[in-house]
């Protein structure tokens, strides 16, 4: 049987081909009602991966007669733009604000999607996003890939200078804190007593702490913890109706973490040891919080030991 010269380039190029990538799903992006006029997005109770693209930070989008207000917009592009079509179905009402409530990238690189006239965040933040934004954005293309397509760093064009903000007679308060970054947002809703704490608080889900600042963390915990406020909506778990167990958890979690780890060191564990530390029964129901162990022990185990450790060499302080 004769094969002409173009039967045999097809079927050599089909040998060597490269199977084809799927698209990824869509977002599944469902709005639960937990206040007057204001509903919780909440994300995946698990590490940023492709299987959830990202969404594991929950959204709050809050109407008021002026629009619709969002806090924090998800990983990427595609993210915001499906959360924009939905919270304004929700509303009936374009989106007037979007406030980003700190530096990372599930929380913030869904503003590519909305004019930055519009994207709020506090100075802190939006410098934290200068700087280390590209770097973020190029972890988010690696681990997400077709998730993150056309997704560009938008830095936020409104810094926060005021501790109100006024939409047509629905008041949020704004309270700059730290802690879990340099530069971290909390909001209450005035007419309803609801507090939004973004990555200050996490419920049934281990904190994360890669940008942590311990002492500063447990401070706002402090300040959030004496606001009059009713429920919240925390950066990552379960909605919190009772307002105070999101408070009360992190900080537990918090000291526990700190306590084991300055201990770790002082007994001589190398941080593979440190992360294998058995996690106590009161923590069972926290998501990810193996992983979490795992990751706060990159994050902190250098400082602690050159605290506790430092070089002869080195004076003391």
């Amino acid at each position: 049987m004769r094969i002409d010269r173009r039967t045999l380039l097809g079927g050599f190029a089909a040998c060597f081909a490269l199977p084809a990538i799927a698209a990824p799903p869509d977002y599944r992006i469902d709005p639960v009602a937990v206040a007057d006029g204001i509903w919780m997005i909440h994300g995946a109770d698990a590490p940023i991966e492709p299987g959830n693209g990202g969404a594991i930070a929950n959204i709050a989008i809050i109407d008021t007669p002026a629009g619709t207000v969002l806090c924090d917009s998800g990983p990427s592009l595609r993210y915001g733009r499906a959360l924009r079509m939905v919270a304004e179905k929700l509303t009936g009402k374009p989106v007037a604000r979007v406030y980003v409530t700190h530096l990372h990238p599930d929380h913030g690189m869904g503003i590519a999607a909305f004019d930055p006239a519009i994207v709020a965040a506090l100075p802190g933040t939006i410098d934290d996003m200068r700087r280390d934004g590209r770097g973020f954005s190029d972890a988010m293309y690696r681990m997400l890939n077709d998730w993150m397509r056309g997704t560009e760093l938008v830095l936020p064009g409104q810094p926060i200078i005021s501790d109100v903000e006024d939409f047509g007679g629905r008041r949020l308060r704004l309270i700059a804190l730290s802690g879990h970054s340099a530069a971290d947002l909390a909001l209450v809703d005035e007419r309803t007593g609801l507090l939004v704490g973004g990555d200050l608080l996490f419920h049934d889900r281990a904190p994360s702490t890669p940008t942590a600042d311990l002492s500063a963390w447990r401070a706002s915990l402090d300040r959030l913890a004496a606001l009059d406020h009713k429920a919240t909506i925390p950066g990552h778990g379960p909605f919190d109706p009772s307002g105070r167990e999101a408070i009360a958890q992190t900080r537990d979690w918090l000291d526990w973490l700190e306590a084991t780890l300055t201990e770790a060191v002082r007994s001589g564990l190398d941080m593979v040891e440190a992360g294998d530390l058995p996690i106590p029964d009161r923590f069972a129901t926290m998501a990810a919080a193996r992983y979490e162990l795992q990751r706060s022990v990159s994050h902190l185990y250098p400082g602690i030991e050159a605290r506790l450790l430092p070089r002869i060499d080195e004076p003391a302080d």
